[in-house]
């Protein structure tokens, strides 16, 4: 487009992190043999049955998929629900969460992420322009979102001060009062802090106050080290203000790549308030990718079986505890209590992610390229400077070697 007003939109989006680590260690030379924990993408094995789904389901890659998913996928979502989170009555005969209407498969979550903020953003909110809240560091669709609604997006420092916790609640009135909406992570990428049922029961709280909508990110959901983190769902029925929605202007999204090791069958969904979830597929229905059949067959014995969740759980507190063993108490470090990620203050996250590439072949990425610099509710800098993030995707083996190899260099 040649219209400057369009064309100046996306000015202000932040750059993605990983071709400005590529551009980074450009020229560098992996000191040792690469390994590669930059990126969050799972390395462990998916469930057997998934290519068992998709093969006795084949035929129906020639129909069309509902943007509504399959009754089967949807009850297996809501199951999944009631147990992880104890929402059973909930879900039951009361039909506070009805899997028919408030319950959405997605092609991966980041599309969902993304197109939410289309849907919950009005033009203007007390007669100015709207603002979009989110932590910092973030996941950079959440500010490609604000951008494409027309918001501003508001970066909110969530550093080790705040226990990497934004501190929404001390934002300034005028600003949570032309709010359309808050991006929220937990356990949060990349410090993988967990939020708890007390904390997002004030969110819940303070999003009612000011009518906001809240969309929560609880991708990591059933990635965590000692205690299973808490759901906004379960926030809202705690923060229940006597409505006929207990979720009302609630939207939660979850995902089947991490959870089940499956980045590349693009599954997921969003549950949330019926008005919202309403909203969301008549603008879902026009345009929004569609999950194909086969897959949605093989997303749903997932969300079925639990058993290979919790192996998987398995793979990674094994890494967290040889992190452990390597790293002690230097850089920072702690046992993330959700998460894949190691967030390790290395005091310049670009200088180390470039000598550990050189020296010890070991690619990293700089926190820095997760943040956002100067804003205006927190400290002057940018929170991530200090800081890599460490993703513990490979084997353990592997992993082992990597972290010896940081050990030596930093």
């Amino acid at each position: 487009m040649t219209d400057d007003a369009s064309a100046s939109r996306f000015d202000s989006l932040p750059g993605s992190p990983f071709p400005r680590l590529n551009a980074l260690i450009e020229g560098l030379a992996p000191g040792k043999p690469p390994l590669v924990m930059s990126l969050g993408e799972p390395r462990h094995a998916f469930p057997a049955f998934v290519m068992d789904e998709i093969a006795r389901n084949a035929a129906l890659f020639g129909k069309y998929p509902p943007i509504v998913g399959t009754a089967e996928f949807r009850a297996a979502a809501a199951g999944w629900l009631a147990r992880r989170y104890g929402l059973a009555d909930a879900i039951g005969k009361d039909a506070a969460l009805d899997p028919d209407l408030q319950i959405l498969p997605v092609n991966g979550t980041r599309e969902a992420l993304f197109n939410i903020a289309l849907v919950a953003t009005p033009p203007e909110k007390r007669g100015k322009r709207p603002a979009i809240l989110m932590p910092n560091p973030f996941y950079q669709c959440y500010a490609a979102a604000a951008l494409a609604a027309g918001a501003e997006p508001v970066y909110v420092p969530a550093t080790r001060e705040t226990g990497f916790m934004p501190d929404f609640e001390a934002l300034p009135e005028e600003l949570l009062a032309r709010t359309a909406m808050i991006y929220f992570c937990s356990p949060a990428n990349p410090q993988g802090a967990v939020a708890s049922l007390d904390w997002l029961t004030r969110l819940v709280a303070l999003a009612r106050r000011h009518d906001i909508v809240l969309a929560v990110d609880e991708c990591y959901a059933d990635i965590y080290d000692r205690e299973p983190p808490a759901s906004a769902l379960q926030a809202a029925l705690a923060a229940d203000a006597g409505g006929n929605d207990p979720f009302a202007d609630l939207i939660v999204f979850h995902s089947l790549s991490k959870r089940s090791s499956l980045p590349g069958l693009r599954s997921g969904f969003c549950a949330g308030g019926r008005a919202l979830m309403t909203r969301f597929r008549e603008f879902r229905n026009i345009a929004a990718p569609q999950v194909p059949l086969p897959l949605m067959a093989a997303s749903a014995a997932c969300w079925a079986d639990d058993a290979h969740a919790a192996a998987n759980r398995d793979l990674y507190r094994a890494k967290i505890d040889a992190a452990e063993r390597v790293l002690g108490n230097r850089f920072g470090f702690y046992r993330p209590p959700g998460g894949f990620f190691l967030w390790l203050d290395v005091g310049d996250g670009e200088k180390a992610a470039r000598e550990l590439w050189a020296k010890a072949g070991v690619k990293v990425l700089p926190g820095a390229y997760l943040s956002r610099e100067d804003s205006p509710y927190g400290p002057p800098g940018n929170p991530g400077a200090a800081y890599i993030r460490v993703a513990l995707v490979d084997g353990l083996a592997e992993t082992e070697e990597a972290l010896a190899r940081m050990a030596e260099v930093l």
